[in-house]
């Protein structure tokens, strides 16, 4: 194309060879959203000392705590292991201030439930008394195991149900938590178990129920918690990422091996660049990796897809004019400003 504008900001709607052009574009690997996970773990690079920490929790059954700069690549360590050791699918919970450890193991719908019980009354056309007079023999134990219709394991709880081979989990920006959740997390990690008490009290009449977690697919389906309680037989492999936005609690800290991330060298860069986007003449680029490395030993806070952006930008036609070249790498490149 002559020129790499589309939209030109003239108010006109575009001809149909701009239309279609739209559909033709080149797409950046990493923003790639039908194949994340893979394009993920194919081009990660491991930072220094990450194998080392990475068998070290494998042998230790012990949660990994990543930190580091966003932008630097934490979580996709996570990705990359648990593709080489065929550990499945990686459960992720996104951690916000308003998270909770009860939100991460399960959660019960009881409004969903009553909803339900009312519908049944009105079906069956009785009344809260008749039907408990009227109700048959064995009602009330199939009543309690349509419970687990109301109850779905979150991606902390299905990381511990019982399997031979650990799953991997992602507990994303810990930092962002209420200051009790580290804390809270230390009783799961210690007893590799927990408990929901909506089926324990229940747990004499129906030992098995059938509960609901989220496949690798996207899709929901059951899985059996017997006597109210998950415990797992392999300890899963957990990595948890921290931006250092706050300090998080000595006892949290010392039941978790560390690995800290800072911002990939020059040469590492190359790897990087070269890992997303193929065969690439990476002598052509040093200058700008080596400007973008030193902005950052000065002090910018510029994260590694900023300068993947821009050697993508780069690399198509019609932006090759210094002028162009310039005016792109003021808009990709830009730093994040202290507020």
């Amino acid at each position: 194309m002559k020129d790499w504008k589309i939209f030109e900001g003239n108010g006109k709607p575009g001809r149909s060879e701009k239309g279609l052009l739209v559909e033709r574009l080149p797409l950046p690997p990493w923003r790639d959203f039908s194949n994340r996970d893979q394009q993920r773990r194919e081009s990660y690079q491991p930072p220094p000392g990450a194998v080392e920490v990475v068998n070290a929790a494998l042998y230790l059954r012990r949660p990994i705590l990543v930190t580091g700069q966003p932008g630097t690549g934490k979580s996709s360590l996570i990705y990359a292991v648990a593709h080489e050791l065929e550990l499945g699918s990686v459960l992720s919970w996104p951690i916000n201030s308003r998270s909770t450890l009860s939100d991460g193991l399960y959660r019960y719908d009881a409004v969903a439930r009553l909803r339900q019980a009312q519908i049944d009354r009105h079906s069956d056309g009785r009344s809260d008394r008749h039907e408990v007079a009227a109700a048959p023999r064995g009602a009330g134990a199939a009543r309690d195991e349509e419970i687990g219709r109301f109850i779905k394991l979150g991606p902390l709880g299905t990381a511990f149900l019982p399997d031979k081979r650990p799953r991997a989990l992602l507990i994303d920006e810990i930092d962002k938590s209420d200051v009790d959740l580290p804390n809270d997390l230390l009783h799961i990690f210690e007893e590799g178990a927990f408990e929901i008490p909506e089926l324990q009290r229940i747990s004499h009449q129906q030992a098995k129920i059938k509960v609901a977690i989220t496949d690798p697919s996207g899709k929901e389906v059951s899985t059996v918690v017997e006597h109210g309680r998950v415990g797992c037989e392999a300890f899963p492999f957990v990595v948890i990422t921290s931006n250092g936005e706050r300090d998080l609690p000595p006892a949290f800290l010392r039941r978790c091996l560390r690995l800290d991330i800072d911002y990939p060298d020059a040469e590492q860069l190359g790897k990087i660049v070269s890992a997303h986007l193929g065969q690439t003449d990476l002598d052509a680029l040093q200058a700008l990796i080596t400007a973008f490395r030193d902005r950052q030993k000065a002090g910018a806070v510029l994260a590694t897809d900023q300068l993947l952006n821009t050697i993508f930008m780069l690399s198509q036609s019609g932006v090759a004019s210094d002028e162009k070249r310039a005016e792109l790498e003021a808009i990709l490149l830009r730093e994040l400003e202290e507020r």
